[in-house]
């Protein structure tokens, strides 16, 4: 279940993506099928063990071309382990609200973003968390849980503010709002409970079938209540004597 839309965030094989806080690898692993060169970063090691054993898999399938090629390692997204401008894309993928210091993390990922480079950031949307903090306070108040619901004019301002230039939003997952609103109402870790247990198959058969329904269904809903919030942006080139000076800076402390 993808978050990111690739028909607006257009990525070219052998572009070098930045999965961060890459969870589970939903989106690492589209871009390694679609030929780039990834790295899937996060900070828990269970996880990313598990997305290396799924690169393997994938590459011992033949699922990714030629030239395609996939890391997964663990990493502070605070404190990248990379040089400035490593990447043509970046995408942070429901991470930012999870994290003290969003500005700190807008400004690593702006960093080693190569200038003409673009950014794929996804959140929570504020209307539908707002719901779920109001029916479950365990929702969010858990160890590494969610620490802020962002408005989206909010967010674009620090996307803003950062540097970057946004060039489209949307919203996505419209289905899932009402599951996780069921959750929050019979309790979040209450898996038993009927209507959580039957809009889960629902979920899990549109999410396998794709039926033509459900998807004209969540098309219609997702500017209501679709769960997240999509923002892509681009890292604008420098004019040249911008650029110029810092190259001069950069010499003069060298």
């Amino acid at each position: 279940m993808l978050t990111v839309d690739f028909t607006r965030f257009p990525l070219a094989a052998g572009d070098r993506v930045l999965d961060l806080g890459c969870g589970a690898g939903r989106h690492a692993f589209e871009c390694y099928r679609r030929g780039a060169q990834v790295v899937a970063l996060d900070r828990n090691g269970e996880e990313i063990r598990e997305v290396a054993k799924w690169f393997a898999a994938m590459k011992e399938a033949g699922e990714a071309p030629a030239g395609a090629t996939a890391t997964a390692m663990e990493g502070d997204a605070l404190n990248l382990p990379f040089p400035d401008e490593s990447f043509d894309v970046v995408i942070i993928s429901e991470v930012m609200e999870h994290i003290p210091d969003d500005k700190g993390v807008l400004a690593e990922m702006v960093r080693v973003l190569k200038p003409g480079g673009r950014i794929a950031i996804t959140v929570p949307r504020y209307g539908p968390e707002k719901v779920c903090w109001t029916l479950s306070d365990a929702y969010h108040e858990v160890e590494g849980g969610h620490i802020r619901i962002y408005k989206a004019d909010e967010l674009l301002g620090k996307i803003r503010g950062a540097g970057l230039k946004p060039y489209g939003t949307h919203h996505a997952h419209a289905l899932h709002s009402p599951y996780w609103w069921l959750k929050c109402a019979f309790g979040v870790d209450n898996d038993k409970a009927l209507p959580v247990r039957a809009y889960h198959k629902l979920l899990v058969w549109d999410i396998m079938k794709k039926p033509a329904v459900t998807r004209v269904a969540e098309q219609l809903l997702n500017p209501v209540v679709g769960k997240s919030f999509v923002a892509y942006a681009t890292k604008p080139h420098l004019p040249k004597a911008a650029a110029a000076a810092v190259n001069d800076l950069s010499k003069a402390e060298a």
